[in-house]
């Protein structure tokens, strides 16, 4: 006997375009969680070596018994930018950014609701708006539980 699958509530879609804005790279103090391949990149990027880019960029952190590495943010008063986030800019190495970032609506927290999709879509000008994104795109992303 097969279980029985649920649509999700976003079975037609969701229309989302990166508008660069920021404000998921700016805000509350977090982590950008960084896979080796991803330091990998963002090392040859900016053309530097292993050791200088972790102690320039990363944190190690301990997250459900294992440790992780993510990116450090640019900590001021008022605001704890991702550290490749420039104001006027944008995302800095946004080509080579993290899997973190690049899934970035579709995660689990934001699509359970509708309303909790409209609610992040409140700080977020690229949500609702230009290409639409399939049900299975968005469900396999989701599905990760690595992401956040």
């Amino acid at each position: 006997m097969t279980a029985p699958t649920t649509t999700p509530w976003y079975q037609d879609g969701l229309k989302f375009s990166c508008t660069r804005c920021g404000n998921c790279c700016t805000g509350a103090p977090g982590f950008t969680w960084v896979t080796e391949a991803e330091i990998a990149g963002l090392v040859a990027r900016l053309k530097t070596d292993d050791a200088a880019f972790r102690a320039r960029y990363t944190r190690t952190v301990w997250r459900k018994g294992v440790k992780q590495v993510s990116l450090i943010d640019q900590g001021t008063a008022r605001n704890h930018a991702c550290v490749f986030f420039a104001s006027g800019k944008g995302c800095t190495v946004y080509e080579d950014r993290p899997r973190q970032c690049r899934t970035w609506p579709f995660w689990k927290r934001n699509l359970e609701t509708p309303e909790d999709w409209a609610a992040e879509a409140k700080e977020c000008p690229g949500m609702n708006r230009g290409e639409v994104h399939e049900v299975a795109k968005i469900s396999g992303i989701a599905a990760d539980d690595g992401l956040v």
